[in-house]
């Protein structure tokens, strides 16, 4: 006969897997003090470095080269102005007011926008009537809703093939296209 397994069991509220320590780490501690165990990931693991994305990030004065000449100092605010209103492009050259090499204003952060002016346009040319180019530039509820009715009956995709082609639609932001 086998023994009875409900037996051997513990008595009420005594832990039935009681916790042991861990057993010694072979050859004792292993790295430098302070370092964290094998296998495990350093502190702030996964997360940026102080700084991150902001390395060379220009700021200050903005100079634009203008007319072979330059124009300024401009503020952030007024480069940003100037890209939505269409007199600042994003292959005009400018530099900042501690840095004397120019680079295209498409390169400043938060300018431009993050997407596409020639994707988009593909975009709106190859698949419009579907709403890709309108999910593309940010915009899901018109990209939805332009799916739903393909593309407002055709009438709609061309519209936005003609907006985007003139650079006269923004991404979701509010931002110029790059």
């Amino acid at each position: 006969m086998s023994e009875d397994p409900l037996a051997k069991q513990p008595p009420e509220g005594e832990n039935p897997y009681p916790q042991q320590p861990p057993p010694p780490s072979y050859g004792g501690e292993q790295g430098p003090p302070g370092a964290p165990a094998y296998g495990q990931p350093n502190a702030g693991y996964g997360q940026p470095n102080a700084g991150y994305g902001q390395v060379g990030a220009p700021t200050g004065p903005f100079y634009i080269s203008a007319f072979g000449g330059e124009q300024g100092p401009l503020e952030l605010g007024q480069l940003a102005q100037m890209a939505v209103a269409g007199t600042l492009k994003g292959d005009t050259m400018v530099r900042t007011g501690e840095n004397p090499n120019w680079f295209p204003a498409k390169q400043v952060p938060g300018l431009y926008s993050d997407k596409d002016w020639l994707t988009a346009l593909l975009l709106s040319v190859l698949v419009g009537g579907f709403g890709v180019d309108r999910f593309y530039l940010g915009y899901t509820g018109l990209g939805i809703l332009k799916l739903v009715t393909c593309g407002g009956a055709g009438i709609w995709a061309i519209i936005d093939l003609v907006l985007i082609a003139m650079r006269k639609l923004p991404d979701a932001n509010g931002r110029p296209l790059a």
